[in-house]
């Protein structure tokens, strides 16, 4: 029966606060270690799955928050009518990508490693809350330095940083190769 009780909290704390919980809040809320909380939302979590449930939790750096199963979405937007979405442009993929492999990053890295200016492309991307400022370079013009925020853990389905694809090394050499070759033309002309 206590389990029950504990299970009954969580859910009660996942849905009010909307927003993803750190495992140590949770913890503290119901009197538990983190390991045995942990292992309540775990359970928690094969069991909205095994039952077919409309919603789920997931985990984000070592937070947990309910969301809605991305099987519902068309039942949602029956109802909302006008879903709020948007599509990332190529411009705003490369610009996510690069925020993503180099944060803390200023825009001015940003734009060095892309060659043109990225004010537009980080601003919607703010916009879209998958990028946001992280604080100030300590250097000169204290620069503003960005990272990805937890949205962009749960657009893209990945639970850490950590998780994100190691960039394949053949392909970094190539890459270097043909921005050294696009260098070596830009001098010439």
């Amino acid at each position: 029966m206590e389990i029950n009780r504990l299970e009954g909290i969580i859910e009660a704390i996942l849905f009010t606060m909307g927003n993803s919980v750190e495992l140590s809040r949770i913890a503290a809320a119901i009197e538990h270690d983190e390991a045995t909380t942990r292992k309540i939302i775990y359970n928690m979590m094969d069991k909205y799955e095994a039952q077919d449930r409309g919603i789920r939790i997931i985990e984000l750096e070592n937070s947990f928050q309910m969301c809605t199963k991305t099987e519902m979405y068309e039942y949602l937007i029956r109802i909302a009518k006008q879903p709020r979405r948007y599509t990332l442009t190529d411009v705003q993929l490369e610009t996510l990508s690069i925020i993503a492999y180099k944060q803390p990053v200023t825009k001015l890295e940003i734009e060095k490693i892309r060659g043109v200016k990225s004010d537009h492309a980080v601003n919607k991307l703010i916009e879209y809350n998958l990028v946001c400022e992280l604080g100030r370079l300590d250097a000169p013009g204290r620069p503003l330095l960005f990272g990805t925020t937890e949205e962009f853990l749960r657009r893209f389905s990945v639970h850490s940083l950590d998780e994100l694809p190691s960039p394949n090394p053949e392909q970094v050499e190539n890459f270097k190769t043909e921005a050294e070759e696009e260098a070596q033309l830009k001098l010439k002309v």
